[in-house]
């Protein structure tokens, strides 16, 4: 195996982490009230950009250290500037005090081999992984914690920092990789180990399904927040083509053009009514879908291809039938004061 989980240098080893269910330890921290430490004239170069999970805050890495925004109202909550270094992942959990940092840039704060899981209550280190290559993206669930190499991805529990999966993939520099959020499914989908492959892994049920969405390779992927739906795009960057993780279906298909395009991002909104899509072209398309949520008023969807509706419940009653009773975050996690009903705010 190529990890290594360590607590050296005055990290807590993996135990500790329970220490987050101490009734006066709040799920907050210096995130909600810091104010910046450095003046905004210190030059710093962006090094990446990333949303959290409900896409309310988005983290920002610089050579300097990282930034913590809020969209709505937008204004920037929290800053760690360094001298010492830059980070080039910088992954949040929801909103709460517990981030996923990788050091980048000319002068990386960490090795980029390296994922440091970083509590900010306690303004230190609670876990460290490391890798015999580059650590190409980091995801996080309230229950797992996900590291993406450029061949391989590992699945960690957040409750104990024991590795749970490995899964082997197709080269994959661009760390692409997509969790659901919703508590009752556990869905990863990556790219497989043949070109244009997305895999799938129903974590829940125990299920692997392998999507054939292109013939060239994958270049971009989302999840909806319940895992159910993907969309996805290839090297070549004219079609968008949505699948059903269930079955592999494909659901609809989109076109951004007939120029080769690089794909930058691809995006859902959460009742999955437009999709859009941006890329090197300098333009973002947006596009009305024919999957639509059950029970909404039709007359609401603008419908520009023929054809009758695809049907896509995000209910959670509508996965009662996929979903076993134990795909939720597990009650004994270490971080189960994290546990909050959609739309709840924990800290900010």
């Amino acid at each position: 195996m190529s990890s290594m989980i360590s607590s050296s240098r005055g990290i807590h080893p993996p135990a500790r982490l329970v220490s987050c269910e101490s009734p006066h330890m709040r799920p907050s921290g210096p995130l909600d009230h810091s104010e910046p430490e450095f003046n905004d004239s210190d030059e710093a170069e962006l090094l990446s950009v990333s949303w959290n999970q409900d896409y309310g805050c988005f983290a920002a890495g610089t050579s300097h250290g990282f930034r913590i925004y809020n969209c709505d109202p937008f204004k920037e909550t929290f800053r760690r500037d360094l001298k010492s270094g830059g980070f080039g992942i910088v992954e949040m959990l929801f909103r709460c005090n517990i981030l996923a940092l990788v050091g980048g840039g000319a002068n990386p704060q960490y090795p980029p081999n390296k994922v440091m899981i970083w509590d900010d209550h306690q303004s230190r280190c609670i876990g460290e992984f490391s890798f015999r290559s580059e650590v190409r993206a980091v995801r996080l669930r309230r229950d797992c914690i996900v590291v993406v190499l450029e061949h391989k991805i590992y699945v960690y529990s957040f409750m104990d920092l024991k590795l749970l999966h490995q899964i082997e993939t197709l080269a994959n520099p661009r760390g692409l990789c997509c969790l659901s959020h919703h508590s009752n499914t556990s869905v990863l989908a990556c790219p497989g180990l043949h070109r244009g492959q997305v895999r799938i892994e129903h974590f829940g049920l125990k299920v692997t399904k392998l999507i054939n969405a292109h013939d060239n390779h994958i270049a971009c992927l989302t999840l909806t927040m319940d895992g159910l739906l993907l969309a996805t795009a290839s090297t070549k960057g004219t079609l968008i083509r949505i699948f059903n993780t269930m079955d592999g279906t494909r659901l609809q298909e989109v076109r951004r053009g007939v120029d080769k395009a690089e794909i930058y991002s691809i995006a859902l909104s959460p009742n999955v009514q437009w999709l859009a899509v941006s890329s090197d072209k300098g333009t973002v398309h947006i596009f009305s879908l024919r999957v639509r949520v059950v029970g909404e008023d039709s007359s609401n969807h603008s419908i520009t291809t023929q054809g009758p509706a695809l049907v896509y419940q995000n209910s959670s009653t509508s996965l009662d039938a996929f979903i076993c009773p134990n795909t939720g975050a597990n009650p004994g996690s270490s971080l189960s004061f994290m546990k909050v009903s959609t739309g709840a705010v924990l800290i900010f």
